[in-house]
């Protein structure tokens, strides 16, 4: 059978998704070397990091839902062309402000990718595959954000070049990603391009406007705790996708870079089961249990700073990973089915604003104590944080859970 651009359909979408996501975390298990090679403070990593932070926050909020009026596949394509950029500036780096303006696109990369590859793919599944296209949409953001490190680990670890292959290897696979996206078909009709009143000019492109955080009345008894329980899911994938090179190497006394990959890995896999599980969970179960789980994996990561255990640091990368990645999908899936289809994406796109958010601050937080403590207390106060809201978030929602 011919293949054709509707056959590709949301599985496409979705590795483009994964694609553009796995180059936002490559650079994890690399910042021990560049803090060696430019000479940085813990702090600096963790600024590095959250910059990228700073940069999906700003393109949720100014251009969110700009796929609604543009179209999902030019957004697709900006999305792919900036992380290409980012790329690039790892590729070419010559100490910290290429770094930073690396992170910087990269961030407005993963901004344009969450909503507009969200809704991508949701929209190219038929009725039918609606349930199977909101686990793909999900698994290729956590599945993506899982195989960057693994990539950059093994490669720096086990290959030449450890600061350059894995940014050349991710050009080579943001051109497939390209590809793959010129061959969707478009899921949105285009709005009638509008006058600018001068001489019959036509404005092809609407103009960036701030959205800020759109939340249709439809969605408001759903996005509270759905909002709540990413920002502490994301501020635990925060914590290994930034300092835990560092916990590793510091406290843990493990510098193998493949390990840490590995560690950083098994993370977003967990995430990925977790959204599996949801099918046998139920929705409405899913929150209050995948909160109560994130606490249990929290738990363990402070455990294992405390014993010094690579093996109980790897279990609370598992079980709070799993406890993430069940109410992550829990949260998705019911926003994207309560939002209206004309603010689908803006909608999701808030939601990311606070997912964000949770993935930035508290990492910051982190590096900023760090300057004053030793990195174990530090991460026995971030782990005991981050467990009090996530339990908060399971014992407001498991009543409503139960009912449904």
């Amino acid at each position: 059978m011919r293949i054709t651009p509707r056959h590709l359909g949301y599985p496409a979408a979705a590795a483009v998704f994964a694609i553009g996501m796995a180059g936002t975390t490559l650079p994890t298990p690399l910042y021990g070397l560049y803090r060696e090679e430019l000479g940085f403070s813990e702090f600096i990593v963790t600024v590095v990091y959250a910059v990228y932070a700073v940069g999906v926050i700003a393109v949720l909020l100014f251009a969110g839902n700009y796929s609604d009026k543009v179209g999902r596949k030019p957004v697709l394509l900006i999305a792919v062309g900036l992380s290409a950029a980012s790329a690039l500036c790892f590729l070419f780096e010559g100490g910290l402000g290429l770094l930073f303006v690396g992170r910087l696109l990269s961030g407005f990369s993963a901004g344009l990718f969450s909503g507009s590859a969200t809704a991508t793919v949701l929209e190219l599944a038929s009725p039918a595959h609606k349930a199977r296209a909101g686990l793909a949409a999900t698994a290729a953001n956590m599945g993506g954000l899982g195989c960057g490190p693994l990539l950059a680990g093994l490669l720096a670890e086990y290959a030449t070049h450890p600061l350059r292959l894995p940014f050349l290897v991710h050009l080579v696979l943001l051109a497939m990603a390209a590809c793959l996206t010129l061959l969707l078909p478009e899921s949105v009709k285009r709005q009638a391009p509008a006058g600018d009143g001068k001489a019959g000019r036509v404005r092809r492109w609407p103009p960036l406007t701030p959205q800020g955080l759109v939340v249709p009345p439809e969605v408001h008894g759903v996005f509270g705790p759905a909002a709540l329980a990413a920002f502490a899911g994301f501020a635990l994938l925060g914590l290994f996708s930034s300092v835990a090179p560092s916990f590793a190497a510091q406290t843990l006394h493990e510098d193998n870079l493949a390990v840490v990959g590995a560690v950083v890995f098994s993370t977003f896999l967990a995430s990925t089961l977790g959204q599996l599980a949801m099918g046998w969970v139920g929705g409405r179960r899913a929150l209050p249990l995948g909160s109560f789980v994130l606490v249990g994996g929290l738990a363990l990561v402070a455990a294992s700073l405390a014993a010094e255990s690579l093996g109980l640091l790897v279990a609370g990368a598992v079980v709070g990973g799993l406890g993430q990645g069940l109410a992550f999908r829990a949260a998705v899936t019911s926003i994207g089915a309560a939002a209206p289809p004309a603010q689908r994406a803006g909608t999701i796109s808030a939601f990311f604003v606070i997912a964000y958010i949770g993935i930035s601050l508290p990492v910051i937080g982190v590096g900023a104590l760090s300057l004053l403590l030793d990195l174990r207390t530090v991460g026995l106060i971030f782990t005991g944080c981050v467990a009090v809201l996530a339990a908060w978030v399971g014992m407001r929602t498991a009543g409503r859970g139960a009912r449904g």
